[in-house]
């Protein structure tokens, strides 16, 4: 699915891949958060994503042209994981209804591990 927008220029159309792998960079820039985390649903394991792949991590569709966004994460070990959450949502939010031009409804948390940060 697609993000779609009209303008008196013409329509202005932006993939949600496009859109996730945006916020997986910025959520990767957040104090607390190790990395995006993809979990294998066929085993349950939970593998820490690369630069290439944060997408994978990230699912984003829309609601009546509102954004609603799920991130698995990946927090370090010894931080508050309400503050990191907390922060990460305002961060995120911020930034993808700055850089699309959409509202975003809703952004959900999911912390799939704690990393001890090296």
């Amino acid at each position: 699915m697609k993000g779609r927008m009209s303008t008196e220029l013409g329509n202005i159309v932006i993939d949600t891949d496009a859109i996730a792998q945006y916020a997986g960079n910025e959520a990767t820039e957040c104090f607390g958060i190790v990395g995006m985390a993809a979990v294998s649903v066929k085993d349950g394991l939970v593998k820490l994503l690369g630069g290439d792949s944060l997408a994978r991590g990230i699912n984003v569709t829309f609601n009546a042209n509102k954004l609603i966004i799920d991130l698995h994460v990946i927090v370090a070990y010894g931080v508050s994981i309400q503050a990191v959450a907390e922060n990460l949502v305002d961060a995120v939010k911020y930034k993808l209804e700055k850089y699309t031009g959409f509202e975003v409804e809703k952004i959900n948390i999911y912390v799939e591990g704690v990393r001890v940060i090296d």
